[in-house]
């Protein structure tokens, strides 16, 4: 492994080690998602007096809001191990029977990605939730007999980027209820940032952690990727973390005023350029980007259609008058547009 190689991956572990240290660690650090917090404080509180684990949970909503954050502080309040693992990872009946045998009663499983479960584990895990029990078939054919092992009572935790795909069956089990993480304000993800920068130890401006937040993209997640940029950019150039960095540093990044990156623009202009501003079907608009659908209908859309500058229509998408004037493009045929 060369030495740039060595260094790209002690900056991920970094990072990687950073995200866990920049986690809340009790109820009151965590920001936002008020209704969640309280259904859940009841839902804990009321399974603790009763001496009982919590029922199985399902968190979705878009990547980076605080879903995975949430399944720590439960087993953290609830002083319960947890174990983690993610749908990808279990590609076996027998990967799924591993974790479960191995838990203790209480304990806490979770599981990232569920809608990536193979449909087989998914089957087998539905009695493990009803019912408490484990079936496993042993043998082929004829000869083929079914083991039913009982199982110490435990709670699973699942989060999603995309319930849609989850069966109905599956969502049915989760007795403790589904929740969805909505984006955040800004006065919130300033707020967040704010104890991440002390945290880091880094003596932000009140004007450069605003600028962040206001480019965040009402996302935690990013808010601290840009967060830690920026303080390695004052840093290196021995500047002040005030506004006038913080700007330098996102720009740096190929991040705009609002939160835009390059990926956004160039959809927007490839919209307006090449097919007058739309509408146009996604499978054509991926490919004059460069860009695989998934990406942009789950990923990019979203944000550009939260700030009005994407319309999703029966017909395709459409740029609105606000992408226009935002690319300071002159609209050709205002009527046509929102």
């Amino acid at each position: 492994m060369s030495s740039k190689d060595k260094n790209n991956e002690k900056n991920k572990k970094e990072d990687l080690f950073l995200d866990q240290t920049l986690r809340p660690t009790k109820w009151d650090e965590y920001v936002g998602q008020k209704h969640i917090k309280d259904n859940l404080q009841i839902l804990l509180k009321a399974a603790s007096e009763r001496n009982q684990p919590a029922e199985h949970l399902l968190f979705y909503g878009p990547p980076g809001l605080g879903k995975t954050t949430l399944a720590h502080l439960i087993a953290r309040e609830t002083g319960r191990p947890m174990k983690i693992t993610s749908g990808p990872a279990i590609e076996k009946v027998g990967d799924l029977a591993s974790v479960l045998t191995n838990l203790s009663a209480g304990d806490i499983i979770f599981i990232d990605e569920i809608h990536r479960l193979n449909k087989m584990v998914e089957e087998i895990l539905y009695p493990a939730m009803e019912s408490g029990v484990l079936d496993i078939i042993i043998g082929k054919g004829v000869g083929a007999r079914t083991i039913q092992l009982d199982l110490p009572p435990f709670t699973l935790i699942a989060a999603t980027t995309r319930i849609a795909l989850l069966s109905s069956p599956l969502r049915s089990r989760f007795s403790g209820g589904t929740f969805r993480l909505e984006f955040y304000t800004d006065d919130e993800i300033e707020e967040i940032i704010k104890r991440s920068s002390k945290i880091l130890g880094a003596d932000f401006k009140i004007g450069g952690l605003k600028e962040i937040a206001k480019r965040s993209r009402f996302t935690p997640r990013t808010a601290n990727f840009f967060l830690k940029r920026c303080r390695d950019y004052a840093q290196v150039h021995r500047k002040d973390l005030d506004k006038e960095t913080v700007c330098n540093a996102l720009e740096l990044l190929g991040v705009d005023n609002i939160g835009l990156m390059p990926i956004d623009k160039k959809i927007l202009q490839v919209l307006i350029d090449k097919f007058r501003g739309g509408p146009v079907g996604l499978k054509t608009l991926a490919a004059a980007v460069s860009e695989e659908e998934a990406t942009i209908e789950e990923v990019i859309e979203p944000y550009l259609i939260q700030l009005g500058l994407l319309e999703r229509t029966n017909r395709g998408r459409v740029a609105t008058a606000k992408a226009y004037q935002h690319l300071n493009i002159k609209n050709p045929n205002p009527e046509k547009f929102f």
